[in-house]
């Protein structure tokens, strides 16, 4: 009889999700929260709202589910939705937090849209997005490190993740095309690391 040895938590941040206290409510609204209060990057708002705020997921939770979110398609942040959504409450679950997700943007961005059209071409209004473009790169990086350093006992981690932002960031590899490659060699080496 051989027996099967199951990975220990890392720390703290890896425990399972914290299921019992989740309404459809709290879905909706947690997901609304994200998406009108993440400027310029919604996963960084995200991680702090689901990860360090509600205690939903741990930070490797984080990593891995926002990894699954991004290698189906659709937007990924909507796939985590979803995904929550469905764990915690089934598709009523899900409807919510997608919900929450996208229907409270589309209400603000749809007036900021015909403003926008009316005033593109000023100064002031280009400036600004440059500025919050700016804004939004740095909080998308700062967000990959604190993803990153969930994996800092892991080195063949971070040399996957470093792969994966070579195959995309600079050479500009389409991403299902690095995920091709990188994805079964990620695979293997977690389930070699929990034999």
């Amino acid at each position: 009889m051989s027996s099967v040895r199951v990975a220990e938590p890392a720390d703290a941040s890896d425990l399972p999700l914290n299921a019992p206290d989740v309404s459809v409510l709290a879905l909706f609204l947690v997901f609304a929260e994200i998406s009108l209060s993440s400027f310029g990057g919604a996963i960084a708002w995200a991680r702090i709202v689901l990860v360090e705020r509600r205690g939903w997921l741990g930070e490797r939770q984080f990593a891995e589910l926002l990894g699954l979110c991004q290698s189906v398609p659709g937007p990924s942040l909507v796939n985590m939705a979803i995904y929550l959504g469905t764990r915690h409450h089934g598709v009523v679950g899900a409807i919510a937090a997608a919900s929450g997700f996208l229907v409270p943007p589309l209400v603000v961005l749809l007036p900021l849209g015909i403003l926008y059209q009316q005033g593109a071409q000023l100064e002031i209004v280009q400036a600004a997005l440059r500025g919050v473009a700016a804004a939004a790169a740095g909080m998308l990086l700062a967000t990959g490190l604190k993803m990153a350093h969930a994996y800092r006992r892991e080195p063949l981690a971070l040399v996957v993740a470093a792969l994966a932002l070579v195959g995309v960031g600079v050479l500009r590899w389409p991403l299902l095309a690095v995920l091709v490659l990188l994805a079964p060699v990620s695979i293997y080496l977690a389930w070699r690391r929990l034999r």
